[in-house]
């Protein structure tokens, strides 16, 4: 059976019959598969759920409020676009789910201790990661006595020989 169907815009007829429209679905039917893997593929991303559990070093008590910046790393080592900071709680705790199976770079901030800074691998669906921040260490300076600078013989900076 053929069914005949005028095109008004060009004035010219077409003929659709029963073999183009059959040949149209099993076409559909044969890139059905291959359009439900892909998106399938898509849905079965593995992801990892990343708990943080931020401490003093000396102490072990929590601390509250610190920053926990997580970025993706390509494989080349450099990081990618975009990333993801946390908030820690009271507990100094912070988690998020979702996170994608590879590299993840994390950096912890605090007001009043060094920043921490590490890649992980996340290869697991839950992972817990525990950061124990220090607090600054002293700076040295040319201007204070040192034990070392005695043992050596040196004489230690004297601020009354300043120029004037």
């Amino acid at each position: 059976m053929e069914i005949q169907i005028r095109n008004p815009i060009r004035g010219g007829d077409f003929l659709i019959s029963r073999v183009n429209v059959l040949h149209k679905v099993i076409a559909c039917i044969l890139l059905l598969p291959f359009i439900l893997a892909g998106i399938c593929d898509a849905q079965t991303l593995q992801t990892a759920s990343v708990s943080f559990l931020v401490v003093r070093d000396a102490s072990g008590r929590p601390i509250r409020n610190a920053g926990v910046v997580m970025h993706p790393v390509k494989s080349s080592g450099k990081q990618e676009r975009g990333g993801l900071e946390l908030k820690t709680d009271a507990e100094g705790k912070a988690s998020y789910d979702g996170i994608p199976y590879g590299k993840l770079r994390i950096q912890v901030l605090a007001p009043g201790f060094q920043t921490f800074g590490e890649d992980y691998e996340v290869n697991q669906p839950k992972m817990e990661i525990t950061v124990k921040l220090k607090r600054p260490s002293g700076q040295y300076s040319i201007y204070e006595d040192h034990p070392d600078n005695k043992d050596k013989g040196q004489q230690p900076h004297d601020q009354s020989s300043k120029p004037q």
